[in-house]
This record gives C-alpha cells, structure tokens and sequence, in this order.
C-alpha cells in the first residue's frame, strides 16, 4: 500500500536560535531530515510531503530538496493562513507564528490520499520507529489512528524544559488520554505542567511519550477542518498566540470515542536537538551509529 511521510517543518526554531530544520549534523553536511527520509524510505515509504513556511520553499528546495528528490517522490506544502474561515482571514492575515501542528496537517490535504505518518522534522526517530510505522499503516485497523511511543526519560534534553505528550495507555496497548505538557527532567522524576491548564505532577521517566510520530487515514483532514472554526472561537481571545495542536485533538477524539488509537512503542533511539547545547550530543549519536554500519557515511552516495 502507497503510504507518504508527512514532514513538519514549518517551526521557527527560536529555542535553538536558527533554522534547526537544515542545521547540518551527520558527517558529510547530512540533517536530521535526511536520515528521517533515508530511513523511511528504507521501510516502504513512497513519498515525502514537507509543510514549509513559504519564505522557507527556495533554501529548503535548494539544501535537502535537491538531496531527496531523486530517491522519492518529493512536495512542499505551505504553512499559512489562507485556508482560516472568513471571520478569521482579516483578523489573522499579520500573524507570523504558525498556528500549530493541527494546522499544518490541514496545509498538506491536497497532497494526501493514501495512509500517512506525520514526523517533526527537527527530531531523529530511528529506523524501527519507520518499520513499525510502515507496517501499521499496510493495515491499519478502521477508525484506529497510531501512535509511535518512546519512553519519556529517553527523549529529554538536561539543557531545559520541552513539550511532550505525556501518555496513559491501557492493557490493549490503545491511548487512554494524551496530555500534551511541559516537561522537566528533576533527577530520577519528571515534572510535567499540562498545556490546558491544570495542575503540575510527578512522572517517573518510564512513562510512555508521544514525539508527534503519528499515524493517520487521510479521513483525519475532515475531521481537523470540522473542528477548526470551534478552536478559534473557543480561543478568540488569544488568536495572535494560540496553536491548533494535533495531539490536543487526538484526545479529544479518544475521549469522545470516535477513535482508538493504538500505542506501538518502539526500541529505536530518539534524539533531537531543542537547544543550541543540544547538537553535540546529536551529533555524536550519529557518528557513533554510522561508525556501526548502520548508516552509510555518505547517506545520498548509496
């Protein structure tokens, strides 16, 4: 079955102090993206569609576009606000932040009809987090979306605080509640302040995590229309801050039963960079993984 990696790269990075997107970090200039690609690709993927903002189209056509496009089908899809219900056009047509992952997924509708994973483009997932994607989306069950689950404590950064989806998963291995959160690593525990409100608690690092590696029907891009026009009125009063998150809602679609969405945890390595003290670290996990063969030194030259 046709299955497309959809890349969310519309993100300014301002955490990381640049364009983390097309920071250089494997040994011959490769970015995250690339092996992101590279090891889709490897485990059945058939296409790559990549969310941009469109200021961004040129440099990333010229860096990791010209890269790609010779091993995979390759689009760009464009970040903006000319798809906001009329109420809205006027009154956001200054905003410069993007309006959230749930957003982005919208830009991309027409570029998708077949099964998809959608990624971050700035996080490094590791090969069996795409076999599993892969073989998920070959079958997936009706009215399941998925889930590519890490362990909380294996995705933070000791240089600061970042976003999570901090999982409750149930004896099915389906996604009981997803509670999308700021997180801090506090030795052995992590503390965990939910987005929506509420107050903050103590997790233990084994807990289950959701890194935005999703897994969807292309029914999804109905829904996410539909709920749109709720979420800016329900947020009218903060409309140059607010973000449609997409994991804000998938919870709402599991705690209103209109989906179940099974949890595949993966035993690959996750990596990403959130700060700029990050990309040592990053680095040397890559080179220590083509030091073992298990990527090409030269990503695009095999």
């Amino acid at each position: 079955m046709k299955k497309t990696l959809l890349i969310l790269a519309a993100g300014m990075g301002s955490r990381f102090g640049g364009l983390k997107q097309i920071e250089p970090f494997g040994p011959n200039g490769e970015f995250i993206i690339d092996y992101s690609i590279y090891d889709a690709k490897k485990a059945g993927f058939d296409k790559v569609v990549f969310v941009i903002k469109e200021e961004n189209y040129e440099i990333f056509k010229e860096t990791i576009g010209k890269r790609v496009e010779p091993y995979i089908e390759t689009e760009y899809a464009f970040q903006k606000n000319d798809n906001l219900p009329k109420t809205y056009k006027d009154i956001l047509k200054n905003r410069q932040k993007p309006l959230g992952t749930a957003h982005a997924i919208l830009c991309a509708k027409d570029k998708i009809k077949e099964p998809f994973a959608i990624i971050n483009a700035d996080d490094f997932y590791g090969y069996d987090a795409y076999e599993k994607a892969a073989n998920y989306l070959d079958n997936i069950p009706k009215n399941h979306y998925g889930m590519i689950a890490y362990r909380l404590g294996n995705t933070l950064t000791p240089n600061g605080s970042a976003k999570r989806g901090v999982c409750e998963v149930n004896d099915n291995g389906e996604l009981i509640k997803l509670t999308e959160s700021t997180v801090t690593l506090d030795g052995d525990m992590v503390d965990v302040k939910p987005l929506e409100g509420g107050e903050v608690f103590r997790t233990n690092k084994n807990t289950i995590a959701s890194m935005n590696f999703l897994l969807f029907t292309p029914d999804l891009f109905k829904i996410l229309e539909d709920r749109f026009p709720t979420f800016l009125e329900q947020n009218s009063n903060k409309l140059d801050s607010c973000e449609y998150l997409i994991p804000i809602v998938l919870n709402e679609l599991v705690e209103e039963e209109q989906k179940k969405v099974d949890v595949l945890e993966t035993s690959a390595n996750w990596y990403g960079v959130t700060y700029k003290e990050d990309k040592d670290l990053v680095t040397t996990a890559i080179k220590q993984l083509v030091e073992k063969n298990i990527y090409p030194n030269d990503l695009w030259s095999e």
